[in-house]
């Protein structure tokens, strides 16, 4: 079917934060080749933040899963059948994405070939996390038919106000530090931030940040620090305040979580530290400015698994505290070192 300028699409993606800012790659490629489309697009309940005032997309569902899950979808599935979508693309492999997708009503339903119910979609897709592919490539393959072949980068977009909140912290030069993960195996450990904190002080304010479930960690890294020029602004600001922030930030320091993302989402600087995970399962940094730390030590045991854990399963922690702080500044120093160049060069 021919794909005309306006008609509506429904992008999905109910899986936790870093996952929707990197569906917003499929957005951002939607928008770019059908600009007077309605993109209407599906997020779990507590991710609909992160879009509001979305300059293109049209229409948000938000699914609540704690209480009535199958209900609240039931309910959403109604309203998505009225829509009467030409193009409905999912981007997950799981089962009730799979029911919505293939009884929405869509002309041309798309999704992942490991969906439960990708038999009944129009067009499916092979899915490999193991291939070295980033995640916004994995994304595009649904897409690419009908835009380019080239993947568009993911972006957010916090508002003037919220920008204008954040405008008090960018006195002096600053780092930002992202120290918590819901996995254990993916978090640093608090004394390898606290020793980074002990560097950068000397040149910078260090700020960090997180949710309100992160605001105890890094109280307790900032009070272990002893640090004057840290602050704790866990809790105190949004998804996207923290965006806003992180966007002139002279680096952001993150675990393999969500606030890479953030990162990524704002073209900011970033380095991005792996413990347990690897880069090449495709979740990595995008900015343009980005740098990965992992392990120098050999480690058998790494990857233990594609996601984190809530424990090292060798109870050595390896992949974690051999790390140094001469690794996680490397990025830091790389971007100094080309600034002085390029300004030399100019």
């Amino acid at each position: 079917m021919p794909f005309t300028l306006k008609k509506k699409i429904l992008v999905i993606q109910t899986a936790f934060i870093g996952d929707a800012i990197l569906a917003t790659s499929v957005l951002e490629k939607l928008h770019e080749k059908f600009p007077e489309s309605q993109i209407d697009f599906l997020v779990r309940k507590g991710n609909e933040s992160l879009f509001a005032g979305h300059p293109f997309i049209s229409k948000l569902y938000v699914w609540n899963k704690k209480g009535n899950k199958y209900r609240n979808l039931l309910k959403i599935l109604r309203e998505i059948r009225k829509e009467e979508y030409i193009y409905v693309i999912n981007l997950q492999r799981y089962l009730s994405t799979g029911v919505v997708t293939a009884f929405s009503g869509a002309s041309v339903k798309i999704g992942f070939d490991k969906n439960p119910l990708s038999k009944y979609f129009t067009k499916k897709f092979r899915h490999d996390m193991n291939s070295g592919v980033h995640e916004i490539e994995r994304n595009h393959q649904l897409i690419k038919a009908i835009t380019d072949i080239n993947p568009a980068m993911p972006r957010l977009y916090p508002s003037n106000e919220q920008f204008a909140k954040v405008e008090k912290y960018k006195i002096a030069n600053y780092v930002c530090i992202s120290p918590a993960s819901v996995w254990f195996t993916k978090q640093l450990p608090a004394e390898k931030w606290i020793n980074l904190i002990h560097v950068l002080e000397k040149d910078y304010k260090i700020y960090l940040l997180g949710g309100p479930d992160d605001k105890k960690l890094c109280e307790d890294i900032r009070l272990k620090a002893e640090s004057p020029k840290t602050f704790n602004l866990a809790g105190k600001l949004s998804l996207l305040e923290s965006a806003a922030l992180m966007k002139d930030s002279v680096m952001n320091y993150t675990n393999d979580s969500a606030p890479m993302h953030l990162a990524s989402s704002m073209n900011a600087p970033v380095t991005a530290v792996y413990c347990s995970t690897i880069p090449t399962f495709g979740f990595g940094p995008l900015s343009d400015d980005s740098y990965i730390v992992e392990t120098a030590k050999e480690l058998k045991c790494r990857p233990c698994g594609l996601h984190g854990r809530r424990a090292c399963p060798q109870k050595h922690f390896d992949c974690a505290t051999t790390i140094t702080v001469d690794g996680l500044l490397f990025g830091l120093k790389d971007r100094l070192k080309n600034a002085t160049r390029n300004k030399k060069n100019t």
